[in-house]
């Protein structure tokens, strides 16, 4: 997503572009430093010259993982070993990753997204943050062991019981890493709902005994 467009939108489309995907309530640790009044967003191409080498290869890992294994669950059972073989060698992958990826990880600007979608995040902050404030923006997603290296735009900042809610959206992202983020808040998505599921099921059953 290229902002350097000369004709930028109004808050009114920034807020529709942040609405425009779907986003999960769930905590996710990121990085959030802002980056001055004078920065330049830079395009895709430049967003590739100076993300830090760990977020290029994260988000390339993962895509390589997904496609490695889709067309096997189209086997049956008899690639069932093969799949549990792969899926065991994944996970080496994705603890070495995570190893990484932690490095990048600067306490200074340490902060707690409360929110996050394919069109932006919500974060927790101790102040109001200026509307139009470009941000630097490390994200952290550890159930996918990866991690996006972006930059984002503050379009709403209100006081909460915790700070302050501040919403951004992604002003320079890579397509992948945009793709990843969506992937990402519906396998989480899937994963609520299924322990959602399991919970009531549940409590149904202790009701079913107590009787």
């Amino acid at each position: 997503m290229d902002s350097t467009n000369t004709s930028r939108p109004g808050l009114e489309e920034k807020l529709a572009q942040f609405h425009e995907f779907f986003a999960i309530k769930h905590n996710l640790s990121i990085n959030m430093k802002p980056v001055g009044a004078e920065f330049e967003v830079p395009s895709e191409q430049g967003l590739n010259e100076v993300m830090p080498y760990a977020f290029k290869i994260a988000s390339q890992i993962s895509e390589i993982e997904s496609q490695a294994l889709r067309p096997l669950r189209n086997l049956g059972e008899h690639a069932n070993q093969l799949v549990e073989f792969l899926n065991h060698q994944s996970k080496k992958i994705d603890l070495m990753m995570s190893l990484i990826l932690q490095q990048q990880d600067d306490e200074q600007y340490k902060l707690t997204a409360s929110k996050f979608g394919g069109g932006g995040l919500v974060v927790i902050t101790e102040s109001p943050r200026e509307i139009g404030e470009i941000a630097e923006l490390k994200i952290f997603l550890t159930e996918e062991a990866s991690a996006i290296f972006c930059y984002g735009e503050v379009i709403k900042s209100e006081e909460c019981d915790l700070g302050y809610e501040t919403s951004l959206i992604y002003v320079s992202i890579r397509e992948e890493d945009q793709e990843l983020l969506v992937r990402a808040s519906l396998h989480l998505q899937a994963l609520q709902l299924r322990a959602r599921s399991a919970k009531k099921s549940t409590e149904s059953q202790t009701t079913q005994n107590d009787e």
